[in-house]
């Protein structure tokens, strides 16, 4: 039996509900990636009481990865990713189940990867794959937290297919994409990312309002929000389709 005492700060006064809480419990998360963005995200749905998620990296941990990627630990340079999320996991709450997959998604891998999981989290560091990830959500009618940081700015938006628009409405899908790299900061990323795991426990407990065709931008060097809204594209290539 999983113990709610761990919870209990969860549940206290202007908190959640015990109903609530059991429902975090029961819910299963999809996170995609095990970077900057999903180590927060991981943090955070563990704190939760998340009761299962699992977590998808093709990648191996690096000596350039330590100035964002909190749940890795230097011991496990050069490990999988994916392996030392899960022992992260394990070790701060064993209550949680972990799945995990050392695999790079592509179009013709994802089925197995998705199936089982209604929320997705997309936690990808390049915009190949964020696009890939927002057209295999809307195909298969899954709810997508898109998460995006770069520099000192960052943004979050909640994706339901036949609800909102997607990805492709905010930010046209490029014909080629940029391979630079740009500078991640552990600041900016660790917000982004916690403002994740939050749509998450929204979605699930039903507390709050949901960042539906909005789009949450933060500022790190004025440590600032701002708002955009926006709306279904009639012409959009991904999500004006009918599948």
């Amino acid at each position: 039996m999983l113990k709610l005492e761990r919870y209990k700060r969860n549940m206290e006064y202007e908190g959640i509900s015990l109903e609530s809480q059991q429902k975090l419990l029961k819910a299963k998360v999809l996170v995609m990636g095990a970077g900057g963005l999903g180590s927060g995200v991981i943090m955070n749905l563990a704190a939760l009481g998340v009761g299962q998620i699992k977590v998808i990296d093709d990648g191996i941990i690096e000596e350039s990865n330590f100035n964002r990627q909190l749940i890795h630990k230097y011991k496990n340079l050069g490990r999988a990713k994916v392996i030392s999320a899960k022992d992260w996991i394990s070790e701060y709450n064993p209550d949680i189940k972990v799945e995990m997959d050392k695999i790079k998604l592509n179009e013709f891998n994802y089925f197995n990867i998705i199936q089982g999981y209604d929320i997705i989290i997309d936690c990808f560091d390049n915009y190949e794959q964020k696009y890939l990830l927002n057209e295999i959500a809307i195909r298969h009618n899954k709810i997508l937290i898109h998460g995006g940081a770069q520099g000192f700015w960052g943004q979050v938006t909640t994706i339901v297919p036949k609800k909102t628009g997607c990805l492709s409405c905010v930010m046209q899908k490029p014909k080629t994409f940029n391979k630079e790299t740009f500078a991640t900061f552990s600041t900016v990323v660790n917000t982004i990312s916690a403002l994740q795991a939050h749509e998450a426990f929204k979605i699930i407990t039903g507390n709050g309002e949901i960042l539906l065709n909005k789009l949450l931008v933060f500022d790190g060097l004025k440590s600032s929000f701002k708002t955009l809204t926006f709306s279904k594209n009639a012409a959009c290539e991904t999500c004006s389709k009918e599948f």
